[in-house]
């Protein structure tokens, strides 16, 4: 199950250097690749505003 960013993302962009798959992408609100994401939570844990969660 991939994990999805919310509308709450303040797109600081912490969750992106975090990811060992490179599935987050920039733009206003950051989005998750679900074909890429592998499910590891390691942007959710480092998410200031806990915009991050699985889907």
């Amino acid at each position: 199950m991939a994990y999805v960013i919310t509308d709450d993302c303040t797109a600081c962009g912490t969750c992106i250097d975090e990811c060992p798959v490179e599935a987050i992408s920039e733009g206003e609100i950051y989005k998750i690749d679900p074909d890429l994401c592998t499910d590891c939570g390691a942007c959710a844990d480092v998410c200031p505003v806990e915009a991050i969660h699985p889907e």
